[in-house]
C-alpha cells in the first residue's frame, strides 16, 4: 500500500526538518482515533500491521532525496539525515481497544525525530485496509462521475485566483484512486488545481508541493518551550529562525482563533504569508482575521487565508466569492477528493498526546474534533489560554 517514504505529506518533511535542528532529543506519544460511529476495524489489525511492517522496510532512494534535495527549503544536512533514516517497529503497535469493543489503537512512542514520518502512511494503510475489506468491488465509475462533477464546477468559476490543492492522502481511498485524481484534476482543472500536499505524487506527476506546519509542532512546543503562555509565539520563533521567510503559512486552531490572534501580534503578521484555517466556522474565522490585520494597519489582501477543514467545491466557492477582494484564498481539500466513491469516508486522526513526559493537547474550535487528550492538562490549557468551555460542557446536569 506505501511504496515509497515520498507517500506523505509536505508538511512532516518540513516540521521535520525544525525537529532535527532545533528539538532532535525531544520524546513523543502519538494515539489513533476513529470518530466515525460504529466502525469496527479489529477485524483489520492483522492487514494494517502488515501494512506497517511494509512501510518500516522502506528506504530513501537517491532519487527521492536528490528531488527533496532540489525543494529550496530543504536543508543538506537534513536530506544527509533521510538518506539514513528508516521508520522503526519498535516505536508503534496496533492492539485491540479493551475499553471499547470494534475500536482500535495506535500507539506511537519515541524520538520524535524517528516517528514523526509515521502519521500519515500509517492513517492512509488503515483506510485503504478498510475499504479492501468492505467494499471489494469499488464503484470507481462513481467516483470519477463525482470527481468530472466537481471538476466542471470549479471550472465554471471564471477567476484564475480561486485556487484548490489536493490535501488528501490521510483518508484516501486507496494509493491508485489518489493517484488518479491527482492526474484528473490537473488535467481537466489545469488554472485552478494548483498543487498536493502529497510530495511522491508531487514529484511524479509534475506538480507543486504545499504544506508548512500542522497541529503537532505547535502541541509539541508546549512542552519544549519556555512557558506553556508562550508556546505558540515561541513556535512560531523557532519556524522563522528556520525557514527565514519560506513557507509562511501559519495555523491558528491549536488553542482556539481568539488565542490564536492574542498572539499573532504584529510582528508574526508582518513575518507570515498568511494563517490556516482547520477548524470552526470557517466564514466568521476569516472576518476575525480580516479585522485583526487591519488592527494591526496591515493590508489583508496582501495576505492569504488557506482554508482547508472538511472541504468540498461548493464550499470552496462560497469562501471565495466571500473574501474576494479582502484577502487572498486558497482551498486545500481532502477527503472529498480522495474518498468519494458513494461510501462513508473514516474520519480518522493520530495526533500528539505526550511531549518529554508531558500532557500535550489541542483546543480545537470545533468540539468535535477533540481527541482522548488528559482532560486535566486540557482544563489547565483552557485556564492559560483564556478558551471558555463549550456551551453544551458548561450546561448542568441532573
Amino acid at each position: 500500500m506505501i511504496r515509497s517514504l515520498l507517500d506523505t505529506d509536505l508538511y512532516k518533511f518540513t516540521m521535520m526538518q525544525v525537529v532535527l535542528h532545533h528539538f532532535p532529543g525531544a520524546q513523543v506519544e502519538y494515539r489513533f482515533k476513529c470518530r466515525n460511529a460504529g466502525i469496527d476495524l479489529t477485524p483489520c489489525i492483522g492487514a494494517i500491521r502488515e501494512g506497517i511492517r511494509g512501510l518500516c522496510s522502506l528506504r530513501f532512494t537517491d532519487e527521492e532525496l536528490d528531488y527533496l534535495r532540489s525543494l529550496r527549503f530543504m536543508k543538506s544536512d537534513f536530506v544527509d539525515l533521510l538518506g539514513l533514516f528508516q521508520l522503526d517497529e519498535r516505536f508503534i503497535h496496533v492492539a485491540p481497544r479493551a475499553d471499547a469493543p470494534g475500536e482500535i489503537d495506535i500507539a506511537i512512542k519515541g524520538p520524535w525525530l524517528h516517528t514523526i514520518l509515521f502519521e500519515v502512511p500509517v492513517l492512509a494503510i488503515v483506510s485503504e485496509v478498510y475499504y479492501r475489506a468492505n467494499v471489494p468491488r469499488p464503484d470507481f465509475a462513481e467516483g470519477r462521475r463525482r470527481l468530472a462533477a466537481k471538476i466542471a464546477l470549479a471550472n465554471e468559476v471564471g477567476d484564475p485566483d480561486f485556487h484548490i490543492a489536493d490535501y488528501g492522502t490521510r483518508r484516501r481511498f486507496s494509493r491508485e484512486w489518489h493517484a488518479e485524481v491527482a492526474r484528473t484534476l490537473k488535467r481537466d482543472m489545469p488554472v485552478h488545481f494548483v498543487g498536493t500536499s502529497n510530495v511522491m505524487l508531487a514529484r511524479d506527476e509534475g506538480l507543486t508541493p504545499l504544506g508548512t506546519m500542522a497541529h503537532e509542532y505547535l502541541q509539541a512546543c508546549q512542552a519544549v518551550g519556555p512557558r506553556l503562555v508562550d508556546s505558540q509565539r515561541f513556535a512560531f520563533d523557532k519556524w522563522a529562525a528556520e525557514y527565514r521567510g519560506d513557507l509562511g503559512i501559519a495555523l491558528s486552531d491549536v488553542c482556539g482563533m481568539d488565542a490564536f490572534l492574542r498572539d499573532f501580534d504584529m510582528f508574526f503578521c508582518k513575518l507570515f504569508d498568511g494563517v490556516r484555517h482547520d477548524s470552526g466556522e470557517p466564514f466568521d474565522w476569516g472576518e476575525k482575521l480580516i479585522a485583526h490585520y487591519q488592527r494591526m494597519r496591515i493590508d489583508p489582501r496582501t495576505k492569504t487565508f488557506v482554508f482547508s477543514d472538511q472541504l468540498n467545491v461548493p464550499l470552496a466557492i462560497r469562501l471565495f466569492n466571500h473574501f474576494r477582494g479582502r484577502a487572498r484564498t486558497a482551498f486545500g481539500i481532502g477527503t472529498n477528493l480522495t474518498n468519494d466513491l458513494g461510501y462513508e469516508a473514516l474520519q480518522i486522526v493520530i495526533k500528539m498526546t505526550r511531549c518529554n513526559g508531558q500532557p500535550v493537547a489541542k483546543i480545537s474550535d470545533a468540539p468535535s474534533k477533540m481527541m482522548d487528550y488528559d482532560p486535566s492538562y486540557v482544563a489547565y490549557l483552557r485556564q492559560v489560554f483564556q478558551v471558555p468551555e463549550p456551551a453544551e460542557a458548561a450546561k448542568p446536569t441532573g
